[in-house]
């Protein structure tokens, strides 16, 4: 379902849209990337109750479109049939077991089936009905309810647990086994921030499957901040500033894009809206529509995604040392997205995209307002001033914003895709929420911050993975890596005033494995040789990185091992259907044994191949005070800017601005009503 909306009355005012992947009769999805559908995830489900895989015991940590290969999506042509399929994983809670099954919607039978091997490949995410469950087990436990008493807290209710995943340390007894590790904290009441209490020094580590604690480490008792730390109402905080007027946001003639179900048209920009369950948004066949070439969408990115984000904290305590979540795969991102807010959340002429998952019973869920569309002014786009021909021109830079947000416990995340007029495509992720507190042991403590008088935040890192499959006008790509060069005094440059550059040519995935370096302002080009441009140059598009530090564990730790993409910026693979996410299809309880570092042994040639790009990119976080009680947004992300792709600025038909804040609304610059020249 998608609704357009403005927020100057908070009304929806346009019409609804038929479910993702439906088309407005039913059937028969009208694209092999359209999104699953209520209808779609109920057949599924009906499938494999037929096949005799539902028992009463049986829940369902995954259901995903299993997509059609980049080949047959590229030849399928409009009106083609296709097999429409939906990849399914299976928990047995009764036993343990894990169950990888594919059926064919369009034939409603069961086409693949699959054990998966839960101590090599590791345990699907965890579900959202677990972190209820988690806390009734404690609740009910004899150990762990005698050690709250000891520390003066007789009212199970009130204590909420947090389940965590468990990672893989290779202790004993784990082998096989469905677990979390569980911290505390206490709620004073209902409204309370349940972050500002936390219980210190104690551990639960939780089977799922059997419903019993494993294991309770209890290192000891520390005091029990009880300052509150409310941040929409309550002592301490400051009345709400009245300073404020309003800014309006108004497109009064409509927003510039169009769609047809899931493809988006927006100036010279078309491309697919997917949404994943483990990536959450996804973008598809994203192409630019080139005036100088005819008008043809020239593919750039045939699928973009996060495909990854891992938060490692790096408090060593015997109760902190395994604290590290990957929100993807071991949470799920798409299952986490939030219902945006008009108004709150998007400004402007919005158009919203509902999202429809599989619940913990197979059955469609509904998400409204999922997904968050809209069109930003962003500036100047150019501009300049000639003293020799009397002339002064400018134009108004905008960009459409594509965005979903999402909760994992304590932190909120945003991933917006920015699309430009002149051909640049930004990803940025928004960091925000409450940090996961500690008690502070003291001055001193050399793992965390104290942010409030006994609550430490302990250092960690927000780590992403964006996989960037590639068709830079057309399959068959490339990466150089270019640095700047400094120059040294010669014959040839005897002021010493001369620089250059040098680009490296990344051969195979050995090669493909690359750190940033900013001090040579290292980019990537990402390139078509077999496509020149009218320059003879081949087409292409630079990626700008960051360059922020890299996964800070020792190399030999068990998150080094099981988040192996964070070791490296830029990894570049051959492309392989079945590599979608950078530490493997089952990241919960994973060894590291299938990640992207695994794959690249293969060292597969990338010079002209079909490939993907994985960049790993990320904010290493040392908690302040002003990060309490919640976190002002803190950003990340990078951006691809063409580099050779089109012949000249692509953006030179951008249309003069017009309107009464651009000039005197009685006369333009150059006597013309409201209009820049």
């Amino acid at each position: 379902m998608s609704t357009i909306a403005h927020t100057e009355t908070g009304a929806d005012i346009g019409t609804t849209a038929p479910t993702p992947g439906t088309p407005a009769a039913g059937g028969h999805p009208t694209h092999p990337l359209d999104r699953l559908g209520a209808e779609e995830i109920e057949l599924n489900r009906s499938i494999l109750e037929q096949a005799g895989l539902i028992g009463a015991a049986t829940r369902f940590p995954l259901v995903q479109l299993d997509e059609p290969s980049k080949a047959d999506v590229l030849a399928w042509q409009p009106g083609q049939q296709w097999d429409r399929r939906v990849r399914s994983v299976l928990l047995d809670r009764a036993d343990g077991g894990v169950t990888e099954v594919v059926t064919s919607l369009s034939e409603q039978r069961v086409v693949e089936r699959r054990a998966v091997d839960l101590l090599t490949e590791g345990q699907p995410p965890i579900m959202s009905e677990e972190f209820e469950l988690v806390e009734r087990i404690l609740w009910n436990d004899p150990a762990w309810c005698e050690a709250m008493a000891r520390r003066g807290l007789t009212a199970p209710e009130r204590i909420r647990i947090s389940a965590l995943s468990a990672g893989h340390f290779e202790l004993p007894g784990e082998e096989g086994r469905r677990l979390v590790r569980c911290l505390s904290f206490l709620q004073l009441d209902d409204d309370d921030n349940v972050w500002a209490h936390p219980i210190d020094g104690i551990v639960a580590y939780v089977d799922l499957n059997t419903a019993e604690v494993v294991e309770l480490i209890d290192e000891g008792d520390f005091p029990i901040p009880m300052e509150r730390a409310d941040f929409e109402a309550g002592p301490g905080i400051s009345p709400q500033r009245e300073s404020q007027r309003p800014i309006h946001i108004t497109q009064p003639e409509g927003a510039s894009f169009t769609l047809e179900g899931d493809l988006v048209r927006w100036e010279n920009w078309e491309f697919r809206v997917g949404f994943d369950q483990v990536e959450g948004l996804t973008l598809h066949q994203l192409g630019f529509r080139d005036l100088s070439q005819g008008g043809r969408v020239r593919p750039i990115v045939y699928r973009a995604s996060v495909a990854e984000m891992v938060v490692p904290y790096g408090d060593p305590s015997p109760v902190r040392f395994w604290q590290n979540y990957f929100d993807a795969g071991e949470y799920s991102l798409g299952k986490e997205a939030n219902s945006l807010a008009l108004g709150c959340d998007c400004l402007g002429e919005i158009h919203y995209f509902d999202a429809v998952l599989a619940d913990d019973d197979g059955r469609p869920r509904r998400i409204e307002n999922a997904i968050c569309m809209h069109e930003e002014d962003f500036g100047v786009l150019w501009k300049h001033t000639d003293a020799y021909n009397g002339t002064s021109s400018t134009r108004r830079q905008r960009r459409l914003v594509i965005s979903f947000f999402i909760t994992v416990g304590n932190y909120d995340y945003g991933f917006y895709w920015y699309l430009y007029l002149d051909g640049t495509i930004e990803l940025e992720c928004k960091a925000t929420g409450v940090v996961f507190a500690s008690a502070y042991p003291g001055e001193g403590y050399p793992w965390a911050s104290e942010i409030a008088p006994g609550v430490g935040a302990p250092y960690h890192q927000h780590l992403f993975s964006a996989r960037l499959d590639l068709m830079i006008d057309g399959v068959g790509n490339a990466v150089d890596e270019v640095d700047a060069v400094r120059v040294p005094i010669s014959s040839e440059n005897p002021y010493g005033n001369a620089f250059t550059r040098k680009a490296t040519r990344l051969r195979t995935e050995a090669e493909g494995a690359r750190l940033a370096d900013g001090s040579v302002g290292r980019t990537w080009h990402l390139v078509n040789p077999r496509v020149a441009n009218a320059l003879g140059q081949p087409v292409g598009y630079t990626l700008h990185p960051e360059g922020q530090p890299t996964l800070l564990a020792d190399p030999t730790s068990s998150i080094a091992r099981r988040a192996a993409f964070t070791t490296k910026h830029l990894w570049v693979t051959a492309q392989d259907e079945s590599e979608r996410y950078p530490s493997g299809r089952f990241v919960n309880q994973n060894a590291g044994t299938t990640g992207i570092d695994t794959w690249s042994q293969a060292d597969r040639d990338i010079d002209g191949t079909d490939i993907v790009v994985w960049h790993t990119f990320g904010l290493t976080h040392f908690p302040r005070p002003e990060d309490w009680p919640i976190m002002p947004v803190d950003y990340t992300g990078f951006t691809l800017k063409p580099a050779g792709f089109f012949d000249r600025n692509p953006a030179l038909d951008a249309p003069r601005p017009r309107g009464a804040h651009c000039a005197s609304e009685s006369q333009g610059a150059h006597g013309e009503s409201g209009t820049c020249h």
